[in-house]
């Protein structure tokens, strides 16, 4: 059981890995097509805030961890895990071919739900719908935690997309109308240098919030795995090298050797980079200026960090997405390139039932085969 329990991690980090360089895209696509910083230095700025982000927090691991799986109705084994796993994994390895900016949070949630259920043997009350808790900011639950944010966090990034590009135009306008060098600041030249160096810090917030959200997945994943190893005795007789293995005394912590593990993966993944989805994020959607992407990559950030703070295991590539198409709407409605709009949104659409569906054909594979 030990081996298995391994085995898992391993693939949870192969999944951190590779959602590092799938999701490269979602922090440093506008700062590339804006040329601001080259593709290398993008990646270098991003992986060293994505290691930032992830070290700060971990009440998006708890949900995932503690906040979807009802282990009273479904016994979360370490092939529960691998079956999720591997629809996550599966499913981003085909969209990342296709280039197209699917969500690998909800290709995680989809293969967790998936798999449960599948171990549940259809039941889907394995599945935690709705969990009110006190106030609205602890309800748990898959309706309050990926439902609702997988609806509102998209609309929210092309709202704020929308609001801060016609934000800054007011001001600069304002710039103009006042004379003296405050006009002269406001000229297309000085304006593109000025974003040119402000986006530096926009994508670093941007490389920090995804970080800081999409990395917490895969450590809940983890702590799962060794909470329901814990709980089926797997962990009883652990020699002494595995002693960490051990769950945190709290089932409210996450180890810090799981936060500081998946942090440096996720860099490392990141570090790899993921140029496919790149050229659809930063060049196909709409044309960029450093403006632009100081705009989208702003309220991106934004959306993600509040998220994480209320444990919503949101969509980096949602957030940034729609705020790229409304910082392109505002611009100019018809800039939008609606062909390729309507491939990421049905990419969208499909995430989690195909993961799912993948994770639920591996369990049902593996207990065919007798490994589950």
């Amino acid at each position: 059981m030990l081996t298995l329990v391994l085995v898992v991690i391993f693939a949870a980090l192969v999944f951190e890995f590779i959602n590092g360089f799938h999701d490269t895209a979602n922090s440093i696509a506008t700062v590339v097509a804006t040329k601001v910083l080259t593709p290398g230095q993008a990646v270098i700025l991003a992986a060293v805030m994505n290691l930032i982000g992830a070290l700060t927090g971990t009440a998006v691991a708890m949900t995932i961890a503690s906040g979807l799986v009802d282990m009273d109705v479904v016994e979360v084994t370490s092939q529960v895990i691998l079956c999720a796993l591997g629809g996550g994994i599966i499913w981003n390895l085909i969209t990342w071919w296709k280039g197209l900016p699917s969500s690998s949070s909800h290709a995680l949630i989809g293969g967790l739900c998936g798999a449960a259920v599948a171990a549940a043997h259809n039941d889907w009350t394995a599945l935690i719908w709705s969990e009110p808790v006190g106030s609205w900011k602890e309800n748990g639950g898959l309706l309050w935690k990926v439902v609702l944010p997988m609806v509102t966090s998209p609309a929210a990034g092309f709202a704020l997309g929308v609001v801060v590009m016609l934000l800054l135009w007011a001001i600069i306008a304002a710039m103009a109308r006042s004379g003296g060098v405050l006009r002269r600041l406001a000229r297309p030249r000085w304006v593109n240098a000025f974003f040119g160096k402000a986006q530096l810090l926009s994508a670093a917030y941007m490389g920090y919030a995804h970080g800081h959200n999409d990395a917490q997945k895969t450590m809940g994943i983890i702590a799962l795995t060794l909470f329901g190893a814990e709980a089926s005795g797997a962990l009883d007789d652990l020699p002494a090298w595995a002693g960490f293995l051990h769950p945190a005394s709290s089932d409210q912590e996450i180890a810090v050797w799981i936060v500081v593990t998946c942090a440096v993966v996720m860099a490392l993944g990141t570090a790899s980079g993921g140029w496919k989805i790149i050229k659809t994020m930063g060049h196909k959607m709409v044309k960029l200026h450093p403006i632009h992407g100081f705009a989208a990559e702003t309220s991106s950030a934004t959306i993600l960090t509040l998220a994480a703070h209320f444990g919503m295991p949101v969509s980096t590539t949602h957030s940034i997405s729609t705020a790229i198409m409304g910082v392109g709407f505002a611009k100019n409605p018809r800039a939008l390139r609606f062909g390729v709009i309507e491939r990421i949104v049905w990419a969208w659409i499909l995430t989690i039932p195909a993961a799912g569906g993948v994770a639920y054909g591996l369990f049902v594979l593996l207990e065919l085969m007798g490994w589950a």
